[in-house]
């Protein structure tokens, strides 16, 4: 049952997020390299890449539900939910060579080849994901403990996107891309294994908690659904994480083909993780003394006022963008601090009601969204601009390269809008005075 709060020591939360770390590494080239480089260097078109990572995000997001109750079943056992976290590790750094070191083959067998690769990596990814969010979501109980343990884990993760976001460049640009993409991957394997050897031997404890509830797997996979208050904040995230996603698919293509300045990509966005990651404590500060759901708003409304203002950027304009990706990145912050705070608020729900305990089955739902996020942005903006006629380093049309902006950066400033509106009339702004969610009466689960 929940009960008094306890500071957890900063050295555990540290060895707690070292798996971050190389979870970010894979998780960046995925989600932004993929694209270019199967387009760029493999020579796939934007139309089957987007279709292909569209197929295989829906695979990988069905998978998710099952792999969060497995980790349910496996929490009070030896291991617990870090057994998920061992099995996957070998395996994603394996799928990630195979990914970013593939073999010489045709068009349509590299299609094949690419599916399967992003299959593997989304298998292994989604099983050390899931049961690591899940895992932090039950080291404290207290609402402001656990926003500081999901900053303290997002703040590492940060550091694997400055790597990840550095390393390809830097090494494409010595050995050439295909090679360069080759090496990350070769450093990504001893370095994974190291991080999360670590952190499955010095994270803090799991504080002490009811059983998991045994259901059959179909009940225990839907069962976050009958949380009113869930399926309210998943309103949210939805908006937010496509208003999140389409940037990620497209920056490396705005950045080429409307700054003009491909040069400068690794820059860029290190610039706007590291605003990310320097801005966290403010957010976890600010979530302390007006609430977490206040700060999270705060951080879209400053996302959308820095973004904005993207589709005005000619080629050349270096500063201008750079200034744009420090306050967006500040924004980026409270997205990655405050919504897994809250969502550990909300399982609490299940708690009070005596219906146990299923962290890993709200994860799993959690991250099936967050991938289906990432899928439609794919899916969708990459074929539409081919659609109407962009070309990725052969576009000079003045018409396609404003469709590319109008997409990069007011489409995602619209849908950021319907998140703030669906966060506005939601129940998450009502705060106690410690800064912790207001659970209504007879709350309807």
């Amino acid at each position: 049952m929940l009960g008094a709060a306890t500071d957890v020591p900063a050295w555990r939360l540290i060895a707690y997020g070292l798996a971050g770390i190389p979870l970010a590494m894979a998780a960046l080239p995925i989600y932004v390299n993929v694209p270019k480089f199967y387009s760029d260097v493999i020579g796939l078109n934007l139309t089957a890449i987007g279709g292909l990572l569209l197929v295989a995000r829906v695979f990988d997001a069905v998978q998710d539900p099952l792999l969060g109750h497995w980790s349910d079943l496996a929490r009070d056992t030896w291991l617990g939910r870090y057994i998920f976290v061992a099995i996957g590790t070998p395996i994603l750094g394996l799928s990630m060579l195979g990914l970013f070191s593939p073999p010489q083959l045709s068009a349509s067998a590299m299609a094949w080849w690419l599916v399967a690769m992003l299959m593997l990596v989304y298998t292994a990814f989604s099983m050390m994901q899931i049961s690591y969010q899940a895992y932090g979501a039950e080291v404290s109980h207290d609402p402001v403990q656990r926003t500081r343990i999901t900053a303290f884990r997002e703040g590492m993760s940060l550091v694997g996107v400055f790597m990840a976001a550095a390393l390809p460049q830097v090494l494409s640009d010595k050995f050439g891309a295909r090679e360069g993409y080759a090496i990350f991957a070769w450093v990504f394997i001893p370095f994974v294994i190291l991080l999360v050897l670590t952190t499955i031997m010095f994270s803090p404890k799991p504080a002490v908690r009811v059983q998991a509830a045994t259901e059959d797997a179909f009940r225990a996979m839907i069962k976050p659904l009958k949380n009113s208050r869930f399926k309210r904040l998943l309103m949210v995230f939805i908006f937010n994480g496509i208003a999140a996603s389409i940037p990620a698919t497209l920056v490396l293509f705005f950045i080429e083909d409307v700054i003009q300045k491909p040069g400068m990509t690794a820059a860029f966005l290190i610039a706007y993780f590291a605003a990310g990651a320097l801005g966290m404590p403010i957010w976890v500060l600010l979530s302390k003394h007006i609430g977490k759901a206040q700060a999270w708003l705060t951080g879209m409304v400053l996302s959308i006022v820095a973004f904005v203002w993207a589709f005005l950027l000619q080629p050349g304009d270096v500063t201008p963008f750079m200034i744009i990706c420090v306050m967006s990145g500040l924004g980026l912050g409270a997205d990655l601090a405050l919504p897994p705070s809250i969502l550990a608020d909300v399982i609490d729900d299940d708690e009070r009601a005596g219906l146990g305990r299923n962290e890993g089955s709200y994860f799993g739902l959690w991250n099936l969204v967050t991938k289906m996020n990432l899928a439609l942005a794919a899916g969708i903006a990459l074929p539409t601009l081919a659609f109407l006629g962009y070309q990725p380093k052969v576009t000079t049309s003045p018409q396609a390269l404003m469709y590319l902006s109008a997409t990069y950066a007011l489409l995602p400033c619209v849908l950021k809008l319907g998140a703030i509106t669906a966060l506005v009339f939601s129940p998450f702004l009502k705060r106690t005075a410690a800064g912790a969610l207001h659970v209504p009466q007879g709350v309807n689960l």
